[in-house]
C-alpha cells in the first residue's frame, strides 16, 4: 500500500471536498430546474392570456368595481367563453331560444349546483359586452359539416374540464392581490399580469403553475436539462481533481526538498542548500533552513579547527618534553637542575593549557559566586601584580584615571571577585604578551549613573602592533590567535579572551575589540553597577 504522504492526503482532502460540492451543486440545480419549470411555463402561459385580461377590464369597467365578479363563477366562466358568450347574448335580444350547447349543458348539468340553486340548472348568464373577435380566443372547434349543432361532449371535450386545462389554474386578484374569482392558488408561486385602468393597476391575472411533470415533453425536457448539468459537472470535477494535483504536487514540492535537505544533513552533508523561491511561507522555512544548515557549517568548521589548535596546544609542550627525555635517555644530556628547570616549564604550561581548556568550555554560571565587589580595586591589584613584568618589557602603563576614580568612587558590581581578577589578569597577559618593547598600556575608566547606563565602562588601550579589521570579530573565539600580530614563543593558548567574554557575560557585562587610537588593540569592558541598597 503506498505511503499516505502530506501531499496525497491534501489532494484526497480537496478531492472530497471538490466531489461533494459538485454533486449537490448538481442535485440542487436539478431541484430547482423542476420545480421552476412549472413558474416558468405559466410566465409564459399568462402572457397569452391577454385578451382574458382585456375582457376582465371591461367588466370591471362596466360595473366600476369587482363586486359583481368576486365569487362569481357564471361570470367568470362566461368571461372565459369569449365569443361564444357573445352568441348567446344576441340570441336572446332577437328573442329567440337561450339555449347552451350540448357540450355546455351536459358540463352544467353534472356539475354541482352553485349557492342558492336548488334545482341543479344553470343560473342565467349576466350579460357582458361585446368583443371584437381579434380580442378573443376561439375556445371551441368550429362548426363540422354534416353536425346541425355542436358536437356531443365525447367528440369534442370541454377543455376547461381537462385536469391540466389552464382555466382550472386561473384566478381573479384585485389590487391588493387578494382573491376575487377563480382558482384557489398559492398566490406567491402564481404568475400574475396587472391589468390596468388609467395607468393605474386595478387588479391581476393569476396562473398557478402546474403541479408535477406529467407531459413526455416536460419528463424529456427535464432529462435533457439534468444529462446537461451531470456531464457539466463531470467535466468540471475532472478538471479540478487535474488541478488539485498539480496544486499539491507544485505547493508541497519544497516541502519534499526541505525533507531531503533535512535528511542530508542529518547525514553530515552540511553543505546541504535548498532552492528558495518566491516570498511566501515556504520560502520562508526554505531561507530559514539555509540559515540553520550554514550556522551548523560554521559551528562543525568551528569545532573542527578547535580541535586542530587544542591537540596542536597539547602537542607543542609534549613534544619538547619527549625531546627532553629522549635526550636523556640516549645520554645527550644530563640530568641537571637547567633540565629539570625546562621539564617543569612544560609541565606548567600543559596544566595551564588544560585548565584553560576547561575554563572555556565550561558554562561560567556553573561555579560563579556571587558578592559585592570592588572591581578596581580588582584592577589595582592586577596592575600591581604585573608592574615588574610591564616595566621590564619597557611598556608604560597610564592607570591615572583609575586611582584617580577610585580614591573618590568606589563603584561596586555584583559578581565573583576572583573570575573579574581572572579577567583583569588575561587582559593585562594579552598586552604583555603582544605588545611592542617600548610601547603604551592606557587605562580609562567611565562611571555612568542610573539616568545614563548604571554601569562600569573600562576602556584598554595599548600600542603597536594592531589587529587587522577582519580578525577583531575572532579575537574571542576559543584558540584563535592572529599570526600576523601574534607569535607561538611569546604567545599563550589563545583561550583568553574567549575565558574573558564568557566570565563578563556571566556577570551581564559585554566586552569588544575595536582599532586603539594609540595604534594597538582597544578592548572595552562594561560591568552593570551594583543596585544600593
Amino acid at each position: 500500500m503506498p505511503q499516505l504522504t502530506l501531499s496525497r492526503k491534501i489532494f484526497l482532502a480537496l478531492a472530497a471536498l471538490l466531489i461533494v460540492l459538485l454533486i449537490s451543486f448538481a442535485g440542487l440545480s436539478i431541484i430547482a430546474l423542476q420545480r421552476g419549470l412549472g413558474s416558468y411555463v405559466a410566465e409564459i402561459e399568462i402572457r397569452r392570456m391577454d385578451w382574458l385580461a382585456q375582457l376582465v377590464l371591461k367588466n370591471y369597467v362596466a360595473h366600476g368595481d369587482w363586486k359583481n365578479l368576486r365569487d362569481n363563477d357564471d361570470a367568470w366562466q362566461r368571461l372565459q367563453m369569449g365569443r361564444f358568450a357573445n352568441v348567446l347574448d344576441s340570441a336572446a335580444a332577437n328573442g329567440e331560444e337561450r339555449r347552451l350547447p350540448p357540450w355546455y349543458e351536459y358540463r352544467a348539468m353534472h356539475a354541482a349546483p352553485p349557492d342558492g340553486v336548488a334545482d341543479g340548472s344553470p343560473p342565467p348568464l349576466p350579460a357582458i359586452p361585446p368583443m371584437p373577435p381579434s380580442a378573443q380566443l376561439d375556445l371551441l372547434p368550429r362548426r363540422a359539416p354534416g353536425f346541425p349543432g355542436m358536437p356531443p361532449p365525447w367528440v369534442f371535450p370541454d377543455p376547461r374540464g381537462m385536469h391540466d386545462a389552464i382555466y382550472q389554474r386561473l384566478a381573479v386578484l384585485d389590487a391588493s392581490g387578494a382573491r376575487v374569482v377563480g382558482a384557489d392558488m398559492d398566490l406567491a408561486n402564481a404568475a400574475r399580469m396587472p391589468i390596468r385602468h388609467n395607468k393605474s393597476v386595478v387588479g391581476y391575472l393569476a396562473l398557478a403553475p402546474l403541479q408535477g411533470l406529467e407531459s413526455e415533453a416536460d419528463r424529456a425536457f427535464i432529462a435533457r436539462q439534468s444529462g446537461v448539468i451531470v456531464l457539466t459537472g463531470l467535466c468540471g470535477l475532472g478538471f479540478a481533481l487535474v488541478l488539485s494535483w498539480l496544486l499539491a504536487r507544485r505547493w508541497f514540492k519544497p516541502i519534499d526538498e526541505l525533507t531531503q535537505a533535512a535528511q542530508d544533513v542529518a547525514r553530515g552533508r552540511l553543505s546541504t542548500r535548498v532552492a528558495v523561491q518566491g516570498t511566501d511561507e515556504l520560502a520562508l522555512l526554505g531561507k530559514t533552513f539555509n540559515d540553520m544548515a550554514q550556522r551548523l557549517d560554521t559551528v562543525e568548521a568551528t569545532r573542527r579547527a578547535w580541535l586542530a589548535d587544542a591537540a596542536h596546544e597539547l602537542r607543542t609542550p609534549l613534544a619538547a618534553m619527549r625531546a627532553e627525555i629522549e635526550a636523556l635517555q640516549d645520554g645527550v644530556r644530563t640530568f641537571d637542575e637547567r633540565t629539570a628547570l625546562r621539564l617543569h616549564r612544560q609541565v606548567i604550561r600543559l596544566g595551564q593549557l588544560v585548565d584553560d581548556l576547561r575554563s572555556s568550555m565550561r558554562e561560567p554560571q556553573s561555579d560563579l559566586l556571587t558578592a559585592t565587589v570592588f572591581p578596581l580595586s580588582l584592577l589595582k591589584e592586577a596592575l600591581d601584580h604585573t608592574r615588574d613584568r610591564f616595566a621590564k618589557r619597557g611598556v608604560k602603563v597610564d592607570r591615572e584615571a583609575v586611582d584617580r576614580i577610585d580614591s573618590f568612587s568606589q563603584p561596586t558590581v555584583d559578581g565573583d571577585a576572583h573570575r573579574l581578577h581572572q579577567v583583569f589578569m588575561n587582559l593585562l597577559e594579552n598586552t604583555l604578551a603582544y605588545t611592542d618593547e617600548g610601547g603604551t598600556l592606557r587605562i580609562d575608566v567611565t562611571v555612568e549613573g542610573a539616568w545614563t547606563g548604571n554601569c562600569l565602562t573600562l576602556l584598554f588601550d595599548d600600542s603597536a602592533p594592531g589587529v587587522p579589521e577582519s580578525e577583531l570579530p575572532r579575537l574571542f573565539d576559543r584558540l584563535f590567535r592572529g599570526e600576523s600580530s601574534r607569535s607561538r614563543e611569546h604567545g599563550g593558548s589563545g583561550l583568553g579572551l574567549s575565558i574573558c567574554r564568557a566570565t563578563l557575560e556571566a556577570h551581564g557585562g559585554t566586552i569588544d575589540a575595536s582599532a586603539s587610537p594609540l595604534g594597538g588593540l582597544r578592548v572595552t569592558l562594561t560591568l552593570p553597577l551594583a543596585t544600593p541598597q
